[in-house]
C-alpha cells in the first residue's frame, strides 16, 4: 500500500486545530454552526490520521530497536513487528477510506419507491413484502418511515407505494437498493406446486431539501381534485388532492394521503423537490461515468440486482456474486445489513482501485 501523503494529513491537523481554536474564541452564532460542523466532520478523520501516526512511530521504534547491539531487544523487535505492520496496514486503510470523495446525499434521508413489475398479483404481494422488509429495517435503525403514496394490489401488496424514511445517513445505508428485485417462488393460489417468477423494483432518492433545487413557481402548474378511493366515508368530498408538473423537466407528482389540500402540497412539493434533485444527480454521475461504469452502485434501474429463492431459503446479490441461505431473517430486515455491509464495501474497494489507477 503506497504511502499517504504527507503534508495533506498535516493540513488536515492543522485546519482541526484552527478550528478549535476559532470556537474557543466565541464567534457569532452563524460562525460557531458552521464551524462546529466542519469540525464535526473533521473528528473522525483526525482521529484516524493520529492513529496511523502513531502506528508509524510504533514501527519506527521498532526499526531502530532491530538495529540494537542487544539480541534481546532484536529478538523482542522481531517478534513485535508483524503486528506492528498489520496495525500500520489497518490505519493506513482507514484513513485511504475516509479521504475518499463523499456522495454529498449520503447523510440526507430518502425517498423509497417499490413497484410491482412482471409477475401480476404475485408480484404486487413480493412489492409489499420487499416494502414491509424496509418498514422493518428503518424501525432497527431508529429511522422515520411515512407513506407518501400507495396503490393496493387486488390480491393484496401494492401496485406502488411511496414513503418517506427520515434519519442520519439513510440514503448512504439504501442506495444500492435500487433496481430490479426478483422472486422464485410457489404462489399460495398455485394447486400444482409450480414456482413462478416474478419481480418488484425498488427506487432510493435522497431527500431534497430546499436549499438543494430552486423550483421557480413560473415553472409549475398545479392540479387539484377529489381524493380517490374505494368509497364510503373516507372518500374526500373537497378538492384535496394535488397534482403538479414541472414543465421544464416533465416531472409529475400527485399526493392525496391527506384531508387537508395544504399538507398535500406540502408533500407534493417535497417528493418533486426529491425528484427533480435526483434527475440532477444522475445527469451530474452519468457525465462523470461516460467512459466507465461501475456495477455496484451505477444507478442503472433497468439491471436485476438480487434474487430472493424462496424454496431454497436462497438470497443473491448479483453486483457482487454474494448469496446468503437466510431469506427468512434478509425478508424479516434483520439481515439485510449483511447485504448493504458487502454492498459499501465493495464500492470502497472500486474507489480505492480508481483511486490508485489514477495517482
Amino acid at each position: 500500500m503506497s504511502a499517504l501523503p504527507v503534508q495533506k494529513l498535516d493540513a488536515i491537523l492543522a485546519r482541526h486545530d484552527a478550528l478549535t481554536e476559532r470556537l474557543a474564541a466565541g464567534p457569532d452564532s452563524e460562525t460557531f454552526v458552521a464551524l462546529s460542523r466542519e469540525l464535526a466532520e473533521l473528528d473522525p478523520l483526525v482521529e484516524a490520521v493520529r492513529r496511523l501516526k502513531a502506528a508509524e512511530r510504533e514501527c519506527a521504534d521498532l526499526d531502530a530497536m532491530a538495529l540494537e547491539s542487544d539480541p534481546e531487544l532484536r529478538d523482542m523487535a522481531e517478534a513485535e513487528r508483524p503486528a506492528s505492520a498489520a496495525r500500520l496496514e489497518a490505519a493506513t486503510r482507514e484513513v485511504r477510506l475516509l479521504l475518499l470523495p463523499k456522495d454529498r446525499a449520503d447523510e440526507k434521508s430518502a425517498v423509497l419507491e417499490v413497484r410491482a413489475g412482471t409477475g401480476g398479483d404475485e408480484a404486487a404481494l413480493f412489492a409489499g413484502d420487499l416494502f414491509r422488509m424496509y418498514q422493518r429495517y428503518a424501525d432497527l435503525h431508529r429511522w422515520k418511515l411515512e407513506i407518501l403514496s400507495e396503490s393496493e394490489g387486488t390480491m393484496g401488496g401494492y401496485k406502488e407505494i411511496v414513503a418517506e424514511i427520515r434519519g442520519k445517513g439513510v440514503f448512504a445505508r439504501l442506495k444500492f437498493e435500487s433496481g430490479v428485485h426478483r422472486v422464485q417462488r410457489v404462489p399460495e393460489t398455485e394447486t400444482s406446486g409450480r414456482i413462478h417468477t416474478s419481480a418488484a423494483t425498488v427506487a432510493v432518492l435522497p431527500l431534497a431539501e430546499d436549499v438543494d433545487v430552486a423550483i421557480d413557481e413560473k415553472d409549475l402548474v398545479i392540479e387539484t381534485m377529489r381524493a380517490g378511493g374505494a368509497g364510503g366515508q373516507h372518500v374526500n368530498k373537497t378538492e384535496s388532492a394535488i397534482r403538479i408538473t414541472h414543465v421544464p423537466t416533465g416531472v409529475v407528482v400527485m399526493m392525496q394521503e391527506e384531508r387537508s389540500q395544504h399538507r398535500n402540497k406540502a408533500k407534493a412539493m417535497d417528493l418533486l423537490r426529491t425528484r427533480i434533485y435526483d434527475l440532477e444527480r444522475q445527469r451530474l454521475a452519468n457525465e462523470r461515468a461516460a467512459d466507465r461504469r461501475s456495477q455496484v452502485g451505477s444507478g442503472d434501474r433497468s439491471e436485476r440486482i438480487r434474487t430472493y429463492n424462496f424454496p431454497q431459503a436462497r438470497v443473491t446479490d448479483h453486483r457482487i456474486n454474494l448469496t446468503l441461505y437466510k431469506l427468512p431473517q434478509v425478508i424479516e430486515g434483520t439481515a439485510l445489513d449483511e447485504l448493504v455491509d458487502a454492498l459499501v464495501t465493495e464500492h470502497q474497494a472500486a474507489l480505492l482501485a480508481e483511486e490508485a489507477g489514477t495517482a
